[in-house]
């Protein structure tokens, strides 16, 4: 079901313990579009070709190129995402919180997991794309993590994957998801470290690919997103309290779903690029059409996983 915050579910919390089945072994790290975009959340309040200084979020997910976003980061990602939270031990009964949800993957992903018996609550400021995970152990509800009050808990898993990096008040954040575990219950925070498109930046074509890449980390960053946010996680799980605090990286290097995730994005921000004198629209129809032709190896920024454990 889709709600906003007065519609909360206050079930109890899952009766597996968050420990049941853990390896302890820490699997792969996770998800990074090539430059620190979000990938799994954000609302979004612009449209395509307006973005100067402190117009909010970039990457609007009411944008059509949102829903070809989020397909490709399923296809990067999901598969080193779920692998978390097998390693993790993510069973049947337990309660998630996914916070920034965005697009389905992820809440279908938890909620095979979880099964009928446990409860997956999926949280955005906007839920557009969320909404199609519909199934009956799903809540999805309308929230800001660092605006809002947390919703009810506890939680034995709290997820965030490429969030906390667009967040300003981070810290509220990273508190609020802290404080709705339960004893023993884990927190798994993904995000981007930047690097560039083509790390063989051989010629003109792979020149310019880095050059728009250069030009949308400067809109993010005047966005106040943290593009090195990711290398800090494991540091700021252990002065939240945390505890058995891990952390690895994943880099996906060259791919269909990296070209994919990078036309997408270009085609989304190319206007503001050319509004704020990045780039000129003649460079973003050649950077397109030099990704249509199959011939760059377009890397994702390294994704950083960290996770630690709520003390009991």
């Amino acid at each position: 079901m889709i709600g906003s915050m007065d519609q909360r579910d206050d079930d109890d919390p899952g009766s597996s313990d968050p420990d049941d089945g853990e390896s302890g072994n820490q699997g792969p790290g996770n998800h990074g579009p090539g430059d620190g975009e979000s990938g799994n959340h954000g609302p979004g309040n612009s449209g395509p070709d307006d973005g100067g200084p402190g117009n909010g979020y970039l990457l609007d997910n009411r944008q059509s190129e949102a829903g070809e976003r989020f397909g490709a980061l399923a296809d990067l990602f999901d598969a080193s995402t779920f692998r978390h939270f097998d390693r993790l031990g993510v069973a049947a009964g337990w309660r998630c919180w996914e916070v920034g949800a965005g697009g389905p993957s992820v809440v279908r992903g938890l909620a095979e997991r979880v099964g009928p018996t446990g409860h997956v609550l999926a949280t955005d400021i906007d839920t557009t794309w969320t909404a199609a995970a519909d199934l009956p152990q799903v809540e999805v509800l309308r929230h800001d993590v660092a605006a809002d009050e947390p919703p009810p808990g506890p939680f034995d898993l709290v997820h965030a994957r490429l969030v906390l990096v667009h967040v300003a008040d981070r810290d509220r954040a990273l508190r609020a998801m802290t404080a709705a575990l339960r004893p023993g219950g884990r927190l798994l925070l993904e995000d981007a470290d930047p690097a560039l498109i083509c790390p063989d930046e051989h010629g003109p074509a792979q020149r310019l690919a880095n050059k728009l890449r250069h030009g949308f980390r400067a809109l993010l960053a005047q966005r106040g997103a943290d593009l090195s946010y990711g290398r800090r996680l494991p540091r700021l799980l252990r002065e939240a309290g945390l505890t058995d605090i891990e952390a690895d990286a994943y880099f996906p290097v060259s791919g269909p779903a990296c070209a994919a995730l990078e036309a997408a994005t270009v085609r989304q921000v190319g206007g503001r690029l050319v509004t704020e004198g990045l780039a000129t629209r003649a460079e973003v129809d050649t950077h397109l059409a030099n990704i249509a032709a199959g011939g760059l190896d377009l890397a994702t920024s390294p994704m950083i996983s960290a996770w630690g454990r709520a003390p009991r």
